[in-house]
Parts: structure tokens; sequence; C-alpha cells
């Protein structure tokens, strides 16, 4: 009885897209909490349960198999791209939609992208600055973020945004530089080349549950390290420490007629996130604050939290 007792008064967060960020957050923070993923893969369920997990099948593209889901959980923690087409993101309004009806959600972090902020020349960026996307993918994250803001003004739900940059890790797929290293995909020359920012996909999950603990209502933060590099000397600085060749440089009117439109899109824009917010209002210590540390081979260790991630429950009153 008393196992069953402290069960039910531990917080409980729904997951909306739990790929590698989201079972990294549930890493930190099982047992403590009650973890619950919404999940439109049914062969996914063994591996959620597997990682401490309480699976609900949904398809955010279906808005009938949502259901009463506002009801399952107090905190919510959004990772679910968006649609690849179409200048709204629909899977976030229809996720709205159903957490309007059920009512029980206090708190909800969304993660987005730094690609709202559009090409900034180089500038560093704050997170008042205005928003200027371009590209399809980035304009559908400012949608998403539009109808999450409103959602929180109009139901006094806490919504906080993470603004994210290039997320890498050792043991992230896709997010491994080496990857690319061995494909010797060109990188632009120093004079072409742009600024990008970067956060390692363990900070991020502890970014993830320092907002849904600390995040001011209607908040947006700049999740990223402290590291401001050009994309070619990030490559290159990977190189170095993964004992892979330097990738080779060439002009932007080479890459133009070399590479694919998606890589060439995060060659088009420049700029250099300020991660203060992250630091003085989520009061998160980042556990790798530049990518030369992120990037040292390493063991990691995802299972507690030493270093400032917390992982108490988030609101007094959200336990049921």
């Amino acid at each position: 009885m008393t196992s069953l007792a402290s069960s039910l008064r531990r917080p409980r967060l729904l997951i909306v897209g739990c790929g590698d960020i989201g079972l990294r957050v549930l890493r930190l923070l099982r047992p403590r909490w009650r973890v619950i993923v919404l999940s439109s893969t049914p062969a996914r369920v063994p591996e959620l349960r597997a990682a401490g997990a309480l699976p609900v099948l949904g398809d955010l593209d279906d808005a009938a198999t949502l259901g009463r889901l506002g009801a399952l959980a107090h905190c919510v923690l959004h990772l679910a791209p968006p649609p690849g087409e179409g200048p709204e993101d629909a899977r976030t309004r229809r996720l709205v939609g159903a957490l309007a009806r059920g009512g029980s959600v206090r708190r909800l972090v969304y993660v987005g992208t730094s690609g709202v902020y559009g090409d900034c020349g180089g500038a560093r960026v704050l997170e008042t600055r205005a928003l200027a996307p371009t590209s399809a993918r980035a304009l559908r994250r400012a949608d998403a973020e539009a109808v999450l803001r409103g959602y929180g003004l109009r139901s006094g739900v806490c919504v906080s945004i993470l603004r994210v940059p290039g997320i890498y890790a050792l043991d992230r797929v896709g997010g491994n530089p080496r990857e690319r290293l061995l494909r010797g995909t060109p990188v632009l020359c120093r004079e072409d080349d742009v600024y990008t920012s970067h956060i390692h996909a363990d900070d991020l999950a502890r970014a993830c549950v320092a907002a849904l603990v600390r995040g001011r209502p209607q908040r947006v933060v700049n999740a990223c390290d402290d590291t401001e590099l050009r994309m070619g000397d990030y490559f290159d600085l990977a190189a170095d420490l993964l004992a892979c060749a330097r990738p080779p440089r060439i002009t932007r009117q080479e890459a133009q007629a070399r590479l694919p439109a998606l890589t060439l899109s995060f060659m088009s824009e420049s700029r250099r996130l300020v991660n203060a917010r992250l630091r003085q209002e989520l009061r998160l210590r980042l556990r790798y604050p530049t990518v030369a540390e992120g990037l040292q081979p390493r063991d990691r260790d995802c299972e507690g939290d030493r270093d400032g991630a917390p992982v108490a429950r988030p609101l007094s009153d959200a336990s049921a």
C-alpha cells in the first residue's frame, strides 16, 4: 500500500515525441516521476516499457486517436517534429486541442529550433530578437510557438519554449560529427562560412527538466552551450578530436553546385546564440559547456544528476 501511495504521489509527465532526447529525459527522471509517452508506433511499446515509461498509443496526425490526452499528466514535454510540408504545424494544433479538452495540464515545455531567427549575419542573438524564419521547416516551428503561447495565455498553462541549435553527442544517431566526417562532406571556406551554435544531447535533456521545474510562463530560452565557432571550425575541431581527416573546404558557389538543398540551408544562416537565460533563469550548469568537452570520448552517465539538473517535483500540487 505504501508503494502504491508513493507511486500515485509522483509528478506525472507526458512526453510527446520520445526519440533520443525523450529517452535521455526519461533516464534523468525515473523513478521520481511517472512518465507517460505518446507513441504512434505499436512496435515501440516494449522498448518504452523497458525504459520505465507507460506507453500510450496515439497519432498527432489523427486527432481521433488522441482522446483525453490532456487528462493523463500535469506536465507535458513536446518533442514531436512538425509535419514535413505546409506553413503550419498541424500536429501541434491537434495536440493543443487534445490537451485543452483534458484540463489537467499545468506546465508545457516545447523544444523548438533556433532556425526561427533566420539569418542574423553572425550576430549574437537574444531571445528578444524578432523572428525571421525563411525555411519551410522554420516557418512551421514559428507557427507551433505561436499556437502554444496562445494556448498558454488562454488556459493559464505555463508554457516554456526552448530554442535549440544543432544537437550533438557521440552516442546520438545523426548527431555524431564523425558520421559526416567519414562521408567527406565539404564545408565552406572561411570567407564564406557561417556561425553555428550547439548543445550536447545530455545537456539538452537536462535543460528540458530544468524548464519543467523552473520555466517561466510564456518564456523563451536559447538552449545552447558557450561555443562560438564557425561551422567549418567546428568540424575541424571534431576531426582532430576524433582522429578523422578534416573536411575539404569549398566556396559557397561550389557548395551550391555540389550539396543538397537541406545541407545548403544550414550553410545559409549565421548566428551566435546567447544562453544567459538558460544559466540564470533555469539555473542550469552545463555539463559540456563547449563542444571541445562534449566531443571527448568518455563513459556516459545519464542515470542521475550531480551538477545542477533538477529532479524534484515541478509543482507542489502536481501529484495525483
